[in-house]
């Protein structure tokens, strides 16, 4: 059952489509108190000691969010340890799942606190500065079913096409089309399975959207359909600061248009990123958001199927206001350099200089400096904030149905609100190639899909610092079922594509695990889109009565078969995991065979190597594999065989 209620006047965020009708305006709904005030909207709810809290996708620390305080403010931040607030994300849904099991969405788009028993250990407390919102509340029979309730409401999940679940090697710093090849030939030699390769900044002429560098990469269309020719899609990013150029068609096109953010006065917001000083597209003015869509039609002539959008909090290194306090000996750094030398001559800047650039970054004052126009009024950005890479990759999403309705496209974002589930998906941002993040990526997974984003993963491996062999292969184990199977790295650090380390065959061996599973995993997400459901679930999801599985957050579910139990402690031989139910512990292992053993409910202690790649299959389940191959145009299903309970079935969806 699925109530809404209105406070103020909240604006449209189109995060729900679903219509339903609007309950009498109250201080008190079934599940806790309201309070309206000039100050703002706060929403108290006394939580019982055994409650727990899901939700808010893609959000720090664990599956139960209680204990800790989370800001939903959509932040380019790359440090991503245990004290963050905020990341790339704003996913403002909850469930309160314990004698009760209530779902609550606060549609709202700017800045919102959720004191999840922070302050005081048993009471929720959302906060936010405006009391301009819809609040949709949800109740249900079980958490499970709130989601689904909720996944109903929001739409259906967007649904990449089948390559974009082949692997993906991407690196900061990949400068010319020889850097892709020899990628690309290195994977091929090593016949280690990839599909795509990721096309950083660097391709672009001066970082400007939709250019491509000829010196870099000449005869452009021709190197894509070469890749093509190898089963490779070339899938390039695109950011949301248009950099400021005369003679450059995009950014003369915007103004004269007028599609760009503007300041208060009506002159174009300046910001700098990496093409030095920059426009924002208003991406929430529905012209605006066509004409910047429109755009990517001039790399899909080229024959690119596939794009990332990033840096679309979007993020800002300073604004021009933002620089004028500064002394004059600031301003003669940013002025003798751009942006980008300004980060590569970093060390050369006297530390302090450099301390008061650096802080400057994503300063909350810069983001009420500039306006959307939205129905012919001028919004201040910061009371949409969270809205703009949701409509950036709705823009693209929106103009791909008239450049090619017929073709699907790959589309994925670095920053969302929920809503933009149904234009693509998101990768989780600039990860740290630390042990801690293959659970952090574990814990966010079950979260961003009760938000309908199917299509996710992590940067496997991570992208900041440097990553390690075993790292790599425990995290890639993981990324083995996650939908987005990409190994990304940052500019500066290790180099860590599988063919850089010893003992290749142990890398083929875990990346074609994929490839076997690939039919298997394709199916089980689409059923979760189509049917409005969870590819990835908590255990207390499939367990609610059971203490243990719900208190359990290093194992997940996969599709209505799978149990996974991924390792990520360094130096061990294997992990601790906890069975519900009688399950069949498998095993893929590096020789190809399989290793299948049934196991009662209970604790076990399993021996798992750098090498292999575990899950359980639920009883009386089974799923079915495939032989490998070097790519998922060239997976034969007329090889497909299964694994589990003898006496099961197992149908695919289409």
């Amino acid at each position: 059952m699925v109530k809404k209620y209105v406070f103020g006047t909240p604006f449209e965020t189109e995060a729900v489509v679903a219509q339903i009708a609007v309950e009498q305006q109250t201080t008190h709904i079934d599940c806790g108190s309201i309070l309206v005030e000039e100050s703002g909207f706060t929403f108290c709810y006394e939580m019982d000691k055994q409650d727990v809290i899901y939700g808010l996708g893609e959000a720090n620390r664990g599956i139960n969010k209680r204990g800790y305080l989370y800001v939903s403010n959509c932040t380019d931040d790359p440090h991503h340890t245990e004290e963050r607030t905020s990341l790339y994300g704003a996913h403002n849904f909850i469930i309160l799942s314990g004698k009760e099991h209530i779902g609550l969405f606060f549609d709202y788009p700017s800045e919102m606190t959720f004191d999840i028993g922070y302050t005081h250990q048993d009471r929720l407390v959302v906060r936010c500065a405006h009391a301009d919102l819809y609040l949709y509340m949800i109740t249900g029979e079980s958490a499970y079913d709130v989601a689904r309730q909720f996944r109903k409401i929001i739409g259906k999940s967007y649904i990449p096409p089948k390559f974009a679940f082949g692997f993906g090697q991407s690196r900061w710093g990949y400068k010319t089309a020889q850097d892709v090849e020899t990628v690309v030939k290195n994977y091929k030699d090593n016949q280690i399975p990839i599909d795509m390769v990721y096309m950083d900044i660097d391709y672009m002429q001066d970082y400007k959207d939709f250019t491509v560098n000829p010196d870099r990469f000449p005869d452009f269309p021709d190197f894509v359909q070469k890749m093509k020719q190898q089963n490779i899609h070339l899938i390039p990013i695109i950011d949301a600061g248009v950099k400021i150029e005369k003679d450059y068609d995009i950014y003369e096109e915007g103004v004269e248009k007028g599609y760009f953010c503007k300041r208060e006065d009506g002159s174009e917001f300046v910001a700098s990123v990496w093409p030095g000083w920059t426009h924002f597209p208003d991406v929430l003015n529905p012209e605006a958001r066509a004409w910047f869509g429109s755009k990517y039609e001039i790399l899909i002539n080229q024959g690119i199927d596939g794009f990332w959008n990033d840096m679309n909090e979007p993020a800002i290194f300073f604004s021009r206001e933002g620089i004028e306090d500064l002394n004059q000996e600031i301003m003669s750094y940013v002025e003798k350099w751009d942006t980008e030398q300004i980060f590569e001559n970093a060390d050369a800047i006297p530390y302090e200089v450099r301390g008061k650039i650096e802080r400057l970054q994503n300063n909350p004052e810069d983001y009420k400096r500039f306006y959307h126009c939205v129905d012919g009024k001028k919004i201040r950005h910061d009371r949409v904030h969270n809205l703009y890479g949701f409509n950036m990759t709705r823009a693209a999403s929106e103009a791909f149905e008239k450049i090619a309705p017929d073709q699907k496209f790959l589309l994925f974002s670095r920053s969302s609100y929920i809503g933009m589930h149904r234009y693509g998906g998101i990768w989780t941002g600039d990860n740290q190639s630390w042990w801690s993040h293959i659970l952090l990526n574990l814990k966010m997974m079950p979260s961003l899909h009760m938000c309908g984003f199917l299509y996710t993963g992590a940067d496997l491996g991570g992208f900041g610092a440097n990553t390690t062999r075993d790292l790599l292969l425990r995290w890639l184990a993981f990324g083995v079922f996650t939908p987005l199977m990409r190994n990304h790295t940052a500019l500066g650090t290790r180099e860590q594509e599988c063919y850089q380390f010893e003992g290749i065959e142990d890398f083929r061996h875990v990346i074609g695990v994929r490839y076997r599973l690939l039919p298997y995993l394709y199916s089980e997400f689409l059923r979760a889109a189509n049917e409005d459901d969870l590819y990835f679930r908590p255990l207390g999801f499939d367990y609610p009565d059971d203490r243990r599985a719900v208190e359990t957050e290093d194992q997940l579910m996969l599709g209505n078969e799978v149990m996974l139990v991924p390792v990520y402690t360094q130096n061990v031989s294997g992990r601790v995991v906890y069975l519900p139910e009688e399950m069949k512990f498998v095993k893929f292992l590096p020789d190809g065979n399989i290793y299948e053993e049934t196991l009662e409910k209970g604790t076990h202690y399993i021996d798992v190597a750098l090498n292999e790649v575990p899950l359980f299959i639920r009883k009386d389940k089974c799923i079915p594999i495939v032989d490998v191959a070097q790519s998922v145009e060239e997976i034969d299903m007329q090889t497909v065989s299964y694994i589990g309970y003898s006496q099961a079935t197992y149908q695919f969806t289409e």
